[in-house]
């Protein structure tokens, strides 16, 4: 009772901190986000953008995505050509693109114009789309035009000529509009051009070295003079009486925010902490691995609340004064940097290896790997503060490059190292070392060129490449980051589809939903990827423009709309056919007297038709014309004339054999030497399971053009043979009579017609006999045989019938050779044996001694009989 007293006052005591911190973050959200999302950087506000520094890095990660597409994208119905607007943004393109000396932000807001203008000329194409078509087809009705020098009748030509007129006037719009969208677009092409083109030359420029001594003096003599006005105008904001007044006035919010940011940062990740232990207690892996990576969420939201709190409190005070601001700017900043490296060094690398572990590393390489993830977060964020700084007070080339050198060793050293921890995953074995060999390989690529990167940058940065060495350190860190979320968000995927479902981790291995997110989640991550790398926002909008204008097919554009329509439709029609083909092999056939066979080809039938109307239907619900596609039927047609012969003569031979039938499946076939029961008919092959249990598959052109032999086809009868001999002297009709008894008794043998006996002939050893018997199911005719054999000898024993086996005498050729090697040889330091004249040899038999004088008769015979011998 104690331990629950205690146990019920620690649970109200944990729930009223978690009450407390959740009104202190909604009264964070009132006080704080609201100016400090209102407020604009200063160092956004003072930032050159109209041209491209070569000391200015091209990647920023605090720069906003600001879209410079004006408001008003949509397109209109209509849209003259001659517009004096359009003709006016055009020229005033043209001569810009000549020139090449606006900055690159005036061609990016030019470039969003004419994307504007493009827009609406697109649509314009479509422009009385279906009244050109209706007109085509009345003058189509009409018939062909009269040949030169031909008449035809005069209303005919009459209204002839009124359609084509009416049809001419139509298209003009639409032709006006395919100029005019052709002009915008080479004109949005150039201007991509020039863009990317002045982005390498910046990225390739050489800048001052900050290995070069005589640099560091004007870099600490900026720097310090930074200091010096920040001291001056805090002193100058401290002494001020206004402000002091202001801040009086407001110091309840800044109590609160304060007090926010305290409980925020001291005990808001420690109350998190034990609620997870709470509710991890007695769980599965899986649901602590799902309730582990939801609270480390949630302890990351809350670190980044207490610096938002922070910087919340200090902009209210407006005791920072104008430099200063640019540092209390950076306050929110850090608290996100400093939240995401803790959060993504405790997912990649967690103090304690369980089910969210993806590098299996051991635990002093996983401490290690998170104090680096946590030294490189904190140099992406110093590398911030040095842009904004550097941008605020209009630092040297020379003084950025000096300030930028440190960071960009540091950051190269931690990306090195961790590229080491990662290629230095080790490679399981067993059972899933197959799964996880692909695995290993990524993730040593991946260290790798993250450890390359590494070293090149601060290489590049020490001979004056600042450009290049921040696009290869920056961008690599911020990558790094986003493949580790997505890892650890796909194992938390997998984890929370094996809470849910209630499978184990091995079966986990083996599911495809998770992959199928995994796929996505790549997918989804490209464009964020490309633009990490540079990329520009109107890059991935022009790709995106390219695919919903889709691709020409002869008249016909098939645009990314139509595309997913036709996937949709012929889905639609794959599963309706699945579903008819259901029904009919589990409801209707079978209460039909058609055989296994002719269901089966029915059935495969309705399936080949099904699915050539679902494209059909998938194809005209796109609008594609099927004339349209004749070209392609024409070069289909080359390709099966020179390498498609054998498919499709599989193919028709498939059809062929589905609707003649002259192999149903569980028929016993044998073809082309292979012997089984058929298993499945399909439009290219045959399954065949032989008797050893293996899977043979038979093109369908050999059940056509080749012999095939099927035992079982339109009844299961058939004839098997049985031989026996018996010894000379033995009673014939006496064996006739009990091998007749022996077919008649076995159950499977049928009477009518009766089996037969037959006196095979008179054999070198035996008198042979035939028994000849027809079964009712000849898959059973080897037991049959089986049970007949052992019937024979029964009976035969029984009858005192002897069945004779072959005997052979053996004669041995020059047997005093064999004595004379079978007799022993004198001992080592005997002496000789004493040689004795031999005995006269017996005297032969007359077999041996005939060979002996028929070799003699025939020297080369005789030769011959010595190499024998």
């Amino acid at each position: 009772m104690p331990r629950l007293a205690h146990a019920g006052r620690s649970g109200r005591a944990l729930l009223l901190r978690l009450v407390l911190l959740l009104a202190l973050l909604g009264s964070l959200l009132t006080l704080a986000a609201p100016r400090v999302l209102a407020q604009d950087s200063p160092d956004a506000a003072n930032s050159d953008t109209g041209a491209d520094s070569a000391g200015q890095l091209p990647f920023d990660p605090a720069a906003p995505a600001d879209s410079l597409i004006p408001a008003d994208t949509s397109a209109q119905a209509t849209v003259s050509t001659t517009d004096p607007e359009w003709e006016k943004l055009a020229k005033r393109a043209e001569t810009a693109l000549e020139d090449g000396l606006a900055s690159t932000a005036a061609f990016e807001v030019l470039r969003a114009d004419l994307v504007v203008w493009r827009a609406k000329f697109q649509e314009a194409q479509t422009t009385n789309e279906s009244r050109i078509a209706t007109l085509k087809a009345q003058i189509s009705a009409l018939g062909p035009a009269p040949a030169e020098g031909a008449t035809e009748a005069t209303e005919i030509a009459t209204r002839r000529a009124e359609l084509t007129a009416q049809l001419s006037r139509l298209e003009a719009p639409r032709i006006a509009a395919d100029e005019a969208y052709s002009r915008a677009d080479s004109l949005i092409s150039e201007i991509d051009a020039l863009i990317r083109s002045r982005q390498t030359r910046a990225l390739l420029e050489l800048g001052p070295s900050p290995l070069n001594p005589s640099h560091w003096p004007g870099a600490v003599a900026e720097l310090g003079s930074t200091a010096r006005v920040v001291m001056q105008e805090a002193v100058s904001v401290w002494s001020n009486p206004s402000t002091i007044a202001e801040a009086r006035a407001a110091a309840p919010a800044i109590l609160l925010l304060l007090l926010a940011a305290a409980l925020l940062l001291l005990r808001g990740r420690r109350w998190l902490q034990l609620l997870r232990n709470r509710l991890a207690a007695n769980r599965s892996l899986q649901a602590q691995g799902v309730i582990g990576f939801v609270i480390s969420i949630g302890r990351a939201v809350v670190l980044y609340a207490g610096f938002l709190a922070i910087q919340g409190a200090i902009e209210i005070s407006h005791l920072a004064g104008y430099h200063g601001s640019v540092l209390v700017g950076q306050i929110g900043r850090f608290g996100l940097m400093l939240a995401v490296s803790l959060w993504v060094g405790s997912q990649v690398f967690p103090r304690d290896a369980g089910g969210m572990d993806v590098l299996s590393l051991p635990p002093e390489r996983r401490t290690e790997g998170r104090f680096f993830t946590l030294v490189l977060g904190m140099m992406l964020w110093l590398i911030v503060l040095v842009r904004a700084v550097s941008d605020y007070e209009g630092y040297s080339d020379a003084t950025r490059a000096v300030l930028y050198f440190p960071v960009l060793v540091v950051a190269g050293l931690c990306l090195a190292r961790i590229g080491q921890l990662i290629g230095h995953r080790p490679v399981e074995t067993g059972d899933e070392a197959q799964g996880t060999a692909y695995r290993s390989r990524l993730a040593r690529m991946v260290g790798r060129i993250i450890g390359i990167f590494g070293i090149l940058g601060p290489v590049l940065a020490g001979i004056g490449y600042q450009s290049a060495a921040g696009f290869l350190t920056f961008p690599a860190t911020v990558s790094l980051g986003l493949l580790a979320f997505l890892v650890v968000l796909q194992n938390f995927v997998t984890q929370l589809y094996g809470l849910i479902t209630g499978k184990s981790d091995s079966e986990l291995h083996e599911a495809l939903m998770p992959v199928l997110f995994g796929m996505l989640l790549v997918l989804v991550s490209v464009p964020v990827f490309a633009l990490i790398w540079g990329a520009r926002v109107s890059d991935l909008t022009e790709i995106w423009a390219r695919a919903s204008e889709g691709i020409s097919i002869g008249d016909t554009k098939l645009s990314l709309g139509q595309l997913v329509t036709l996937l949709v439709v012929f889905a639609i029609g794959y599963a309706a056919t699945r579903l008819i083909q259901g029904m009919l092999r589990s409801t209707v056939l079978p209460k039909t007297r058609i055989d296994a066979g002719g269901r089966n080809a029915i059935v495969s039938g309705i399936g080949y038709v099904g699915m050539f109307l679902a494209g059909l239907l998938a194809i005209t619900s796109t609008g594609i014309s099927l004339t349209s596609l004749a070209f392609v039927a024409g070069a289909l047609s080359v390709g099966i004339g020179f390498g498609l012969q054998n498919i499709v003569s599989n193919f028709v031979s498939g059809i062929i054999m589905l609707i003649e039938r002259p192999v149903a499946e569980g028929d016993w076939i044998e073809v082309g030497g292979k012997m089984g029961i058929v298993k499945a008919i399909s439009v290219r092959s045959t399954r065949i399971e032989t008797f050893d249990r293996t899977d043979v598959i038979v093109p369908n052109a050999d059940f056509i053009s080749g012999t095939v032999t099927n035992w079982t086809r339109g009844n299961l009868t058939g004839r098997i043979l049985v031989s026996v001999g018996v010894a000379y002297g033995t009673d014939t009709r006496l064996v006739e009579s009990i091998l007749r008894e022996i077919a008649e008794a076995h159950p499977l043998v049928s009477l009518n017609p009766a089996p037969s006996v037959t006196f095979a002939g008179f054999g070198a050893d035996a008198l042979e006999f035939e028994v000849r018997a027809i079964l009712r199911d000849v898959n059973f005719s080897l037991s049959t045989k089986s049970d007949i054999h052992h019937e024979i000898a029964r009976r035969f024993a029984e009858a005192g019938i002897e069945i004779p086996f072959g005997q052979r005498d053996i004669w041995l050729r020059n047997p005093e050779t064999l004595v004379g090697a079978m007799v022993p040889g004198p001992a080592p330091g005997a002496a000789p044996p004493t040689v004795s004249a031999p005995e006269p040899a017996a005297v032969a038999p007359a077999a041996v001694r005939h060979d002996r004088l028929d070799a003699a008769s025939n020297p080369s015979e005789e030769q011959a009989m010595r190499d024998d011998d």
